[in-house]
């Protein structure tokens, strides 16, 4: 979405010279003989990274435990923070005391102890080194400024992939429940036989949607292997990346894209890919929102933080290379695709609880406590690494950020889309 310190030199993400592309970390359970490793239903793969809160996310009697509940369940579960709960929700520590650049290595054997457990990992080497498994290689983590990243592929996503992200990522999935009235999707697909979902994260969108799809075959791709460990028989997860070239042998009755902003260099490729890979009479969706909070009633000024902070995510995202305005692009960039009956629902999510609307309310006071314990993960690796910044002055604007998401006098909010087309029958 990176056992140990910085490797040297490091590889170009922009280069897929130095590694090959792994493929099929969790393999689908077609064999009948693998049913005695099954969970009412749902078979084991790679260890799950991360953990989800048990006070937001209380285990699910289905067999896995370590996602939200699935979309029927998820507003009963769930129970908005209070406001003077956001309030006094401590931030993350600055790490200040270790420097820049000090790196934050796991405990020994931890990572080793991991691939032990796993016998879904090929144990013969693909890199032309026998101390160095595929398996071994995705997850070597790269550690910087007390967060971890992805490994494959390092250094092309700015995110962390470590369990405090992992638990922003099924929060972010329970407030898109909310906002789309606890639909996975609005492409209006119906009896799909297979599904894409790109960057999948933590899997929980894969998962749900496998659930409610039991005939369909559910894939889900990412930089980072962080997916729980049991998951639905139909679903299957891998380890690639979608900037790269395609291979999959068969197209997609619906190919799933949420929060890729800032991932990708080429929109206007990475579409024709999803084109080429989307079955005739197929459907594409993009979820995304913005990352420049805005007003309908002026109370953010032209001099106000938002509009600093705003204008640093985008230039950041520019100087990246992968840009952070595909939330206002997608429709047009899916029609200059080739998609027909392109289709763009708005919605906004306000940056604290100051709305009446009790839905806005709501999704207000999750986006507060999202941002306030998640901003640092958002935006420590861009901030530092792309901008050059030193982490103290990165905290410093982090902490800013913070606070004046507590501020319920400014009427802010993130605009969003969800963009949905068909491809073509002919």
């Amino acid at each position: 979405m990176s056992t140990h310190a910085y490797r040297t030199p490091t590889p170009d993400p922009d280069s897929n010279e130095h590694t090959p592309r792994p493929r099929y970390f969790t393999p689908r359970h077609d064999d009948p003989a693998d049913d005695a490793d099954t969970t009412d239903g749902y078979h084991s793969g790679p260890p799950s990274s991360h953990s989800v809160s048990e006070t937001r996310f209380p285990a699910s009697s289905q067999g896995y435990s370590e996602r939200a509940p699935s979309e029927s369940a998820t507003s009963a579960s769930l129970v908005p923070p209070a406001e003077d709960a956001l309030a006094s929700a401590p931030a993350p520590d600055p790490v200040m005391a270790h420097g820049p650049g000090t790196l934050f290595l796991p405990p020994p054997g931890e990572v080793e102890d991991r691939f032990d457990q796993d016998s879904a990992y090929d144990e013969e080497s693909l890199l032309g080194d026998d101390t160095m498994t595929l398996a071994s290689y995705i997850t070597n983590y790269r550690y910087e400024n007390g967060r971890r990243y992805h490994a494959y592929r390092d250094g092309a996503y700015w995110g962390p992939n470590d369990e405090p992200a992992s638990e922003q990522m099924d929060l972010a999935h329970h407030m898109y429940a909310l906002t789309l009235d606890q639909r996975l999707h609005l492409a209006p697909v119906q009896n799909p036989g297979r599904i894409l979902d790109v960057g999948t994260g933590t899997g929980i969108w894969a998962i749900d949607v496998a659930d409610q799809y039991p005939d369909a075959y559910v894939l889900g791709v990412d930089l980072s292997p962080i997916q729980p460990e049991f998951v639905p028989p139909n679903c299957t997860f891998e380890v690639d990346d979608v900037t790269l070239d395609w291979v999959f042998d068969e197209g997609f009755d619906l190919i799933h894209i949420r929060e890729m902003f800032g991932s990708i260099p080429n929109w206007s490729s990475f579409l024709q890919q999803a084109y080429q890979h989307t079955k005739p009479g197929g459907w594409v969706e993009i979820v995304e929102h913005s990352v420049h909070p805005v007003s309908d009633d002026d109370t953010v000024g032209p001099d106000h933080f938002y509009n600093l902070w705003g204008r640093t995510v985008i230039g950041l995202g520019e100087k990246f290379g992968k840009p952070f305005t595909i939330w206002e692009e997608a429709k047009g960039l899916m029609e200059e695709a080739g998609f027909v009956d392109v289709v763009e629902v708005r919605y906004k999510w306000p940056m604290n609880g100051w709305p009446a609307d009790p839905l806005q309310k709501e999704l207000g006071r999750w986006n507060q406590l999202r941002l306030k314990i998640g901003i640092e993960g958002f935006m420590l690796r861009l901030l530092t690494t792309v901008g050059g910044w030193s982490i103290e002055r990165a905290q410093l604007f982090l902490a800013q950020m913070r606070k004046e998401i507590s501020d319920y006098s400014t009427h802010a909010y993130l605009p969003g889309t969800v963009v949905y087309g068909r491809k073509p029958y002919s």
